[in-house]
C-alpha cells in the first residue's frame, strides 16, 4: 500500500497543469460573483415532434421563448415575446413554462414562491399561442397547474384542495372543499412524503382526460413542530406536522374523481392505515391506475392495479427485502396491457426486468455486477428499452436493450458521466457529458450515440479556469475497515511530496449517496481549490453504505446508521497519516446534513486522528429526524434502541478532544435546529468546549443574501485557525 501511495504521490507531481494561472480564488468568486458558473441549456424543452426543441433565452434584458431545430441548433419561430406578449399591459417574468398536448397552450408560471423543498407556488397564466392572449389562471398563486390531455382544462391546488378550471367556459370546480391547514391535504404533498418520497404533485389526470386520481392525507393526529420565525417584535410561530422516528403518519387515501359524473370513489387501498403509498400511476388502459403500497418497515413493495370506475383493486406484483425496498419513477407500462419495464435488486444489484403479470412470467433485462441508475426510456415502437448504468461505480453510460433482454449496446463509448434526457421519438438525447477533470459538455447525440452537435460547452468556464492556480485533483482507491474505497484527492499547486500537508476530509455518506465520481464538478469543488491553494490537501471517500456498488455493500449499514460508515472515515484518515507528506497532526474532516452527521461523530470517535470537524446542519439523534426516511435504515426506536442510541453523536460528547464547530439554520425544516440545540445542551453538561454558529430564519440550505458567504468565510476561519 505504501509503495502504491508514493506512486500516486510522484505522478500528483506530474500531472499538475500548465493550464493553472497565478490567480487565487476568493469566497467572493464563489458566492457573489459567480465567477466559475457551470452553464446549462436552459429552458430546454423537445417539442412533440422530435426534431425541435423550444428554450427560454434571455436577451438583452428581454425575455422568449423560441422554437430550434434539434440538428441544426437553427432558430425557426418566436412562440412568446415578453416584451409585446403581456398581461394586463405589464410584462411577465417567466421562471418555468408548459405546453398542453398539442402544445397549441402553454402555462407560463412567474413570482415563485417555495414552501418546502419541491413544492412551490406560482402566479399562473394560460398563452393561447395561436391568438397570443394571456390570462391569469387564478387571481391567488397556486400549486402544481397542469393542463388535461385535451388542453381544454387545467388543474391546480389552492388552499390544500384540488380545483380544475374549464378554460373554454372560463370556469373553476373545486373537486374538494374539506382541505384545512395542518389536518387535510388535497393533491399535493405533506412534509414527509414530499422530501422522502421525492415528488409533491399528488395528483395525476387519467390519459384520456376523464379522470383525476388524487392524494388526500389526514394529517390531523400527526405531532406538529413549531418553529420560530424573527421577523418582528415577537417571533413568529411557524407550525407544521412533522412525523419523528416512531410517530404517526398521516393517513393517505387515494382518490378518483369522475369529471363528466362530478362524482368521487375511493381507491381500495386495504384497511390498514399505516402504511405508504409512494406514487401513484397511471397505466396505458385509461380506466386503470396503478397504486404502490409499502408497509411501515419498507421491506414489502405491492403494486395494486385499481379499477378507475368503482376503487376495486387486485395485486399485480410483489416484493420483499431483508433490509428495505427503494421507491422511485423507473416503471413503465407496456402496449399488451398486462406487462411492465421496471427495476428490482432481488438479485444484489439494481436491475432492469420486464413482468408478465398474465402469465406471471419475468423477464431480466440487465444483469452483472453493476447497478442500473435510471430508466430513460421505453421505445414501444421498436421494443427498445433505453436505461443509464454505472459499468463501474464512478462512471454513467447510456444503454438501450430490447424488451426480451437480447442485444444489449452501449450508445455512450467515452468514460465519465453522461447524464441523460430523451427526446421524445427517441431519435436524439441530450447528453450532459463531464469528467473529473473537464467541464460538462452538452451533446445532441442521434439513437445511434453519435454527436450531432453541441449546444453547451463552457469553453467560457473553461478559460476562466486557466486563469487560477487549481491543484490537481484524480481519482483513487483507499482502503477503509474492511474494503478499498473510491476517492478523490486535490493537491496544492506546485505539491511536493518532501513536504507535509495538512489534510481536510470531506464527505456525505447517506445511504445509497455518491460523492466520489468522475465527474465535474463535485461537491464544493472550487472552495475545495481554494483551501488547495492555501497548502490544504482535500480527501473525499465513499465510505460504506454508499451507492453504485450493489446492494450488500448499499445496506450494510442497515439498524445501525454511522457506525460503518464513521469506522470507514476514521480509517481513512489513519491510512492518510501514513503516507510522507501527510502532516499526521493536522487531519481534519467536514460534512452538510448526513455529513455533518458523520463529521460530528467522527470527531468523537476519531479524537486520537481528528484535529478538527465541522458540522453544518447535522442530524445529531436520529430520533430527531422524520420517520420514513430514519425507519427506513433504522427501524423505530421502539424496535431498535440500541441502533439509535449506541450511534448518536449527542450521546459521544464526552469524547471530545480536538475543535469542533457546528452550523445551524434556525428555521432549518428538514433537520431541525433542536439537534444542534441538544448536541450543544449535552457539550455543556460533559464541560466540553465547542464553537458553533446559527443563521436566524434560514433553512436547511442556509442560503440567501450574504449567507453563503458569511458560512463559508466562518468554515475557512475555522480551518486556517485550527488545522
Amino acid at each position: 500500500m505504501r509503495f502504491l501511495w508514493l506512486f500516486i504521490a510522484l505522478l500528483s507531481v506530474q500531472m499538475v497543469q500548465a493550464r493553472q494561472g497565478g490567480k487565487q480564488i476568493t469566497l467572493e468568486d464563489l458566492w457573489q460573483n459567480s465567477t466559475f458558473r457551470v452553464k446549462n441549456v436552459p429552458g430546454f424543452n423537445a417539442m412533440k415532434d422530435g426534431r425541435h426543441y423550444t428554450q427560454l433565452d434571455q436577451q438583452d434584458k428581454k425575455q422568449y421563448i423560441r422554437i430550434y431545430n434539434l440538428a441544426t441548433g437553427k432558430q425557426e419561430k418566436t412562440l412568446f415575446d415578453g416584451n409585446t406578449q403581456t398581461f394586463s399591459g405589464n410584462q411577465l417574468s417567466v421562471e418555468e413554462y408548459a405546453f398542453s398536448a398539442d402544445e397549441q397552450k402553454m402555462l407560463l408560471y412567474t413570482e415563485s414562491q417555495h414552501i418546502y423543498r419541491r413544492s412551490v407556488l406560482y402566479r399562473t397564466y394560460v398563452y393561447d399561442i395561436a391568438t397570443g392572449t394571456i390570462r391569469l389562471l387564478d387571481y391567488d398563486k397556486v400549486l402544481h397547474a397542469s393542463f388535461s390531455p385535451d388542453g381544454t382544462k387545467v388543474a391546480f391546488v389552492k388552499n390544500n384542495n384540488l380545483y380544475v378550471k374549464n378554460l373554454e367556459a372560463d370556469q373553476t370546480i373545486a373537486i374538494t372543499t374539506d382541505g384545512q391547514k395542518n389536518r387535510i391535504i388535497n393533491g399535493n404533498c405533506d412534509w414527509v412524503y414530499e422530501e422522502e418520497f421525492e415528488f409533491t404533485k399528488a395528483y395525476d389526470w387519467a390519459p384520456d382526460g376523464k379522470y383525476i386520481a388524487w392524494y388526500r392525507f389526514d394529517e390531523s393526529l400527526v405531532p406538529e413542530y413549531t418553529i420560530a420565525l424573527y421577523n418582528g417584535l415577537y417571533p413568529e410561530q411557524y407550525t407544521y406536522k412533522y412525523p419523528k422516528a416512531g410517530e404517526r403518519n398521516s393517513v393517505v387515501q387515494v382518490k378518483i374523481y369522475d369529471l363528466a359524473a362530478k362524482s368521487t370513489i375511493t381507491a381500495n387501498v386495504g384497511k390498514e392505515t399505516d402504511q405508504y403509498i409512494p406514487r401513484i400511476k397511471w397505466s396505458l388502459d385509461a380506466n386503470k391506475l396503478c397504486i404502490y403500497r409499502m408497509n411501515r418497515l419498507q421491506n414489502r413493495l405491492e403494486l395494486l392495479m385499481a379499477d378507475a370506475k368503482d376503487g376495486h383493486s387486485h395485486t399485480i406484483y410483489e416484493e420483499h427485502n431483508k433490509y428495505f425496498i427503494s421507491v422511485n419513477d423507473n416503471l413503465q407500462f407496456l402496449p399488451d396491457g398486462h406487462s411492465m419495464i421496471f427495476e428490482s435488486e432481488q438479485d444484489g444489484y439494481n436491475h432492469l426486468y420486464r413482468w408478465d403479470w398474465q402469465d406471471k412470467k419475468l423477464t431480466s433485462l440487465t444483469d452483472g455486477n453493476f447497478d442500473v441508475e435510471t430508466l430513460v426510456g421505453v421505445d414501444k415502437e421498436h421494443k427498445t428499452v433505453f436505461y443509464t448504468a454505472a459499468p463501474s461505480p464512478v462512471e454513467r453510460k447510456l444503454y438501450e436493450v430490447r424488451w426480451n433482454g437480447d442485444d444489449t449496446r452501449c450508445l455512450t463509448a467515452e468514460k465519465g458521466t453522461h447524464n441523460i434526457t430523451p427526446i421524445e421519438g427517441f431519435h436524439y438525447f441530450l447528453d450532459r457529458y463531464s469528467t473529473l477533470n473537464a467541464v460538462p459538455v452538452y451533446y445532441l447525440r442521434d439513437a445511434d450515440g453519435k454527436i450531432v452537435r453541441t449546444l453547451e460547452d463552457n469553453k467560457d468556464l473553461e478559460k476562466k479556469m486557466a486563469e487560477y492556480e487549481l491543484g490537481n485533483i484524480h481519482l483513487m482507491k483507499i482502503k477503509g475497515v474492511s474494503e478499498k474505497l473510491n476517492a478523490w484527492i486535490i493537491t496544492p499547486p506546485n505539491f511536493d511530496s518532501t513536504k507535509k500537508y495538512p489534510v481536510l476530509m470531506f464527505q456525505y455518506s447517506g445511504p445509497g449517496s455518491q460523492q466520489v465520481a468522475n465527474r465535474f464538478p463535485i461537491a464544493d469543488f472550487f472552495w475545495h481549490q481554494m483551501l488547495a491553494e492555501k497548502g490544504y490537501i482535500v480527501v473525499c471517500a465513499d465510505g460504506t453504505g454508499t451507492g453504485f456498488r450493489g446492494e450488500e455493500f448499499r445496506k450494510k449499514t442497515y439498524l445501525q446508521l454511522g457506525k460503518y460508515e464513521s469506522d470507514d472515515q476514521v480509517a481513512v484518515a489513519k491510512h492518510l497519516a501514513h503516507f510522507s507528506y501527510v502532516d499526521k497532526e493536522r487531519i481534519g474532516i467536514w460534512g452538510w446534513s448526513y455529513g455533518g452527521f458523520m463529521s460530528s461523530t467522527c470527531i468523537y470517535k476519531g479524537n486520537d486522528i481528528f484535529k478538527m470537524a465541522i458540522a453544518v446542519a447535522p442530524v445529531t439523534n436520529w430520533r430527531y429526524y422524520d420517520n420514513i426516511y430514519t425507519e427506513r435504515y433504522m427501524r423505530t426506536p421502539q424496535e431498535n434502541q440500541k441502533g439509535y442510541d449506541d450511534n448518536a453523536p449527542e450521546k459521544m460528547v464526552d469524547k471530545l478532544k480536538g475543535k469542533f464547530l457546528f452550523i445551524h439554520g434556525t428555521a432549518d425544516d428538514n433537520v431541525h435546529f433542536q439537534n444542534s440545540v441538544s448536541m450543544a445542551d449535552a457539550l455543556i453538561k460533559a464541560n466540553k468546549d465547542y464553537d458553533s454558529e446559527y443563521y436566524p430564519n434560514k433553512t436547511h440550505g442556509i442560503s440567501g443574501g450574504n449567507t453563503r458567504l458569511h458560512l463559508y468565510r466562518r468554515m475557512t476561519d475555522f480551518i486556517l485557525k485550527n488545522l
